[in-house]
């Protein structure tokens, strides 16, 4: 793959984290300077979805329904679930093949979920693409005592995958999820307090907080430059776990995001399979719910 193709539109650009390691303020939008002028917004929501949801279809298929529903980016899954996408990219589509799926479609490439297989096996394959997150789960729980060390020792044990994500130009997100390390506000603080490398940082998941009876809002806080990954999914069942669909209001999470300056995709998310013309449906209304949330945020 030539040069160009390598860089092509990463969601994060390199110098935006480097500047936002070094803690230097990238100044993004000046305020107004008239009291009462109509505000530009100092940050703006970009939407994504992830390829799961249409894990029924094949990858093409799944990105046309993603594409024509109007969202800008992708989440490829790897085989949670019986998803077959990122490991027929792998095999089949190659990362020049899936560029030109991208390019296709118009969608950018936000993320590969590596549940499944794990990020060591798509590493390559995702910087040939053009970088992103790469998402994965934390370790299993501990005692509240144990957290800063328990933490620490998890850190270190990803020196290998940062190294990874460097030589590829890509981050590595690492999930809330009951019942393991990184669960509660305290393991989000824990977490942000150790970290020192800018490749790694958090992908946030609600539905998980809301079960523990965490807060989001604060979880984003804490999380704030260090967030790369937001689902926006809620604790419900079925449809409901979808934004606009259950009884969450996402506009204080959105308010969240814009608050830091969140640099990734807000995707939206659920577990369950429903029939493709029903998902789209779903996927629709979660989309223009999202666009409300953010229009409210940014006072439109």
């Amino acid at each position: 793959m030539n040069d160009n193709a390598h860089r092509r539109s990463p969601p994060i650009e390199r110098r935006e984290f480097l500047v936002a390691a070094s803690g230097v303020a990238t100044g993004m939008i000046a305020p107004s300077a008239l009291a009462g002028e109509r505000k530009t917004p100092a940050w703006t929501m970009r939407q994504s979805t992830s390829s799961i949801h249409y894990a029924n279809l094949p990858i093409e298929q799944a990105c046309a329904q993603i594409a024509k529903l109007g969202f800008e980016g992708v989440d490829v899954w790897s085989a949670h679930a019986g998803c077959p996408h990122l490991d027929d990219v792998q095999k089949r589509l190659g990362p020049d093949g899936l560029a030109a799926l991208l390019a296709e479609t118009k969608l950018k490439l936000f993320a590969f979920s590596v549940y499944s297989g794990g990020y060591r096996r798509y590493a390559e394959l995702l910087g040939k693409a053009g970088g992103g997150v790469a998402v994965r789960g934390s370790s299993g729980p501990c005692k509240p005592a144990e957290l800063v060390s328990r933490m620490k020792a998890f850190l270190e044990s990803l020196k290998l995958e940062v190294e990874l994500a460097e030589k590829h130009n890509s981050l590595l997100a690492i999930e809330n999820h009951g019942h393991a390390l990184l669960h509660s506000l305290d393991s989000f603080k824990a977490f942000t307090d150790l970290n020192r490398s800018p490749r790694l940082g958090i992908a946030l998941a609600p539905y998980h907080l809301q079960a523990a009876g965490e807060s989001v809002e604060k979880a984003i806080e804490i999380s704030g430059r260090q967030l790369f990954f937001f689902y926006a999914w809620q604790r419900a069942g079925g449809v409901k776990q979808l934004p606009g669909h259950g009884p969450a209001d996402f506009t204080p999470w959105i308010a969240a995001l814009a608050k830091v300056k969140y640099r990734g995709y807000v995707n939206s998310f659920m577990h369950g399979e429903l029939k493709t013309d029903a998902m789209s449906a779903a996927l629709a209304k979660s989309r223009a719910y999202l666009k409300e949330c953010f229009t409210r945020v940014a006072g439109g």
